[in-house]
């Protein structure tokens, strides 16, 4: 790339929108918005000079923008957006799910290689503590091969969760996505199947909000993994996220538990005790300017980022209630 830096549009504000990270960043800077409230932009010291845009096409035709990061008012939206905006020369970096559908999660991996703009979903899942530490010890071999995964992740109910999925992608999507990550992207096992359950129990009248949910899935190496993920978690936890991930290998186990608060790892050979979490998350969104740029490449291919957003759409598509 020519620019100096590259240059940023954030469009919608409804998820993890990067707008603080891009404060003071080293490679890449904001420069337009729309469908963002205002308040995000306080403090940013370019606030002045960022754009206000009417309207997403707006974003589309602008020569001064080289990635449109995606938190889309509404997530059934999203993925015709990313589309669009590949088309138009963009870079997209979008949030979970990037596609409410098994055809248009396709039609955007087809559109990324056939423009030549890079694609990528907010899937940094793996890359923060202490799963980045899991994954590293996963992948040394320290438990040997993995052969059942155990997964939670529960939030709390308020009162901005949509009773329309369109909105958000509901509770499988944009909850479990994160658990099907922890599977494929810490555990480094593929899902070849997946089943899911899912209730509104617990709603109290708003709408098809999806309460809780679970998954049941094979591994392609003949090995096991479950999932449970809900809005359950009392505000008294402490944490916003309880998040619980086990697996299990045939030579021992590692586990993060109560919301990463604790670590273990126990081998044939030895309790370990908790994992040295001491080294610093990687920002996937660094790591997609980084690729931009031609400094060095994403830790997983296309397939393999999207791959657990897949496993969930098809889970979701099947899914039975009580």
């Amino acid at each position: 790339m020519k620019c100096e830096k590259i240059r940023v549009a954030a469009f919608g504000d409804n998820g993890h929108q990067i707008i603080s990270e891009l404060a003071d960043h080293p490679l890449a800077t904001l420069v337009a918005v729309s469908a963002v409230r205002e308040d995000r932009l306080a403090g940013l010291a370019n606030a002045a000079n960022i754009r206000r845009c009417e309207s997403f096409d707006d974003l589309l035709a602008d020569p001064d923008v080289d990635l449109i990061s995606l938190c889309s008012p509404r997530r059934r939206d999203q993925a015709h957006q990313a589309i669009a905006a590949l088309r138009a020369g963009k870079c997209v970096y979008a949030e979970k799910p990037c596609a409410m559908s098994e055809s248009d999660l396709d039609a955007i991996i087809e559109t990324s290689r056939r423009t030549g703009r890079l694609f990528h979903e907010m899937a940094g899942t793996a890359f923060d503590q202490p799963y980045l530490s899991m994954r590293q010890v996963v992948a040394s071999g320290q438990i040997g091969e993995v052969v059942q995964v155990l997964v939670q992740k529960s939030y709390p109910l308020h009162d901005r969760r949509p009773g329309d999925e369109d909105i958000d992608g509901g509770l499988l999507m944009q909850v479990g996505v994160h658990a099907a990550r922890m599977i494929e992207h810490v555990a480094g096992v593929r899902v070849a199947q997946a089943r899911a359950i899912e209730t509104t129990l617990g709603n109290s009248g708003r709408g098809r909000l999806r309460i809780a949910a679970g998954m049941q899935m094979t591994l392609e190496n003949g090995g096991i993994a479950s999932l449970i993920c809900n809005y359950l978690n009392p505000p008294t936890f402490g944490k916003w996220g309880n998040e619980m991930l086990r697996i299990f290998g045939t030579g021992g186990f590692v586990e993060s538990t109560d919301g990463g608060v604790r670590t273990r790892l126990v081998t044939s050979q030895k309790d370990f005790g908790p994992l040295n979490t001491d080294a610093p998350a990687i920002q996937y969104h660094d790591m997609f300017f980084d690729e931009m740029l031609g400094r060095s490449p994403m830790p997983m291919n296309l397939d393999a980022e999207l791959h657990p957003t897949r496993v969930v759409i098809r889970a979701k598509a099947s899914a039975c209630e009580p």
